[in-house]
């Protein structure tokens, strides 16, 4: 639950401030998209965000919360619990997008869009915690004698071979040799 604010409030007193974000709520449900300042946007995310989780689990004891909050606006609610619900039934969170938009001209406010994100989501694969511990359990694998092996190929047609690359390649192969006597010791 949103932590409640200490200083001033949005217009007035704490009453207020419930009335209209659960007019901004009732709202958004219904549009699916407003446009209002930035500190009514940032208050309303919370509030509409719990909402959407208690649309989430359908019973009628969170319609009954739901209703609570939005002051028995019965258009929303049936909105929020039949449209809105079943396209965010896979998303964990984030029911809520903020758009910055500009200044608003006559005070200057910022001005932001609030939608709803109702995109399909894939949701994500949870690893359990057996699998995880599984690894862990195995025992280390006892080193394997590993054989060099050298590959053969023959040179490209339009390639021409200079000093340089004859010089690198020998230096190649001499390092290899060596490489390959120290394993053997």
């Amino acid at each position: 639950m949103p932590k409640p604010t200490k200083g001033p409030r949005l217009g007035g007193g704490p009453a207020h401030e419930r009335l209209m974000l659960a007019n901004l709520a009732a709202s958004l449900f219904e549009h699916k998209s407003i446009k209002t300042t930035e500190t009514k946007a940032k208050r309303l995310r919370p509030v509409a965000e719990r909402l959407v989780t208690f649309a989430k689990r359908g019973d009628l004891a969170s319609r009954r919360r739901a209703m609570q909050t939005l002051r028995n606006n019965k258009d929303a609610a049936h909105i929020l619990f039949t449209e809105i619900a079943p396209l965010v039934e896979n998303r964990e969170g984030g029911y809520t997008r903020i758009t910055k938009l500009g200044f608003r001209k006559g005070d200057n406010a910022s001005m932001v869009s609030i939608e709803l994100v109702l995109e399909p989501v894939t949701p994500k694969v949870k690893s359990s915690s057996s699998s995880k511990a599984t690894p862990a359990a195995e025992p280390a694998a006892a080193p394997v004698d590993e054989t060099e092996t050298v590959e053969q190929s023959e040179p490209v047609e339009a390639e021409a071979e200079t000093a340089a690359a004859d010089e690198v390649e020998t230096d190649a192969a001499a390092k290899s040799d060596d490489a390959a006597k120290s394993d053997d010791k």
